[in-house]
């Protein structure tokens, strides 16, 4: 296991080895709301996805490069850098543009949908979220047998 903690939002997370072929896997939440910040984080956690988070659009580019995760749920409105340049961002770094961007966004028009997928993003959930929902999409673009089960 490998222990980590990002300044930028004060949470740790233990992240198991990424040698092993069935691995817990690793979301990075860029948002930039504590509140939904650990709502996400817990929900996730009770899914048995390892988190990790930043809160603004140039700590989630940082957090990207140094951690590489499975997947990122990406906030539309952040500080210093918006969602949409942060996808652009990282689909500019071929080791980076792999990696599903799913928008969570108050932004519900179609205009809004659309302009997030040219960005980047695979899938696009509009706040407040339907949590069904964002299970269906996590198991689409993450590989079923990287999901962990919680037993209870």
């Amino acid at each position: 296991m490998t222990n980590f903690s990002l300044k930028n939002t004060g949470s740790s997370c233990t992240v198991p080895a990424r040698t092993s072929l069935l691995h817990r896997p690793l979301v990075l939440v860029v948002e930039d709301h504590e509140d939904t910040r650990v709502l996400l984080r817990v929900i996730l956690e009770k899914w048995g996805i390892c988190v990790v988070e930043a809160e603004d659009g140039e700590a989630g580019i940082q957090v990207a490069n140094e951690h590489h995760p499975d997947l990122i749920l990406m906030d539309w409105s952040l500080p210093l850098l918006d969602g949409l340049a942060v996808t652009r961002k990282l689909r500019e770094h071929t080791e980076l543009d792999h990696i599903p961007i799913i928008f969570l966004s108050a932004h519900a028009a179609p205009s809004s949908q659309k302009k997030a997928r040219e960005a980047g993003c695979c899938e696009y959930l509009v706040k407040p979220l339907d949590f069904d929902q964002l299970d269906r999409v996590l198991r689409t673009h993450l590989s079923l047998d990287m999901i962990v089960v919680a037993s209870e």
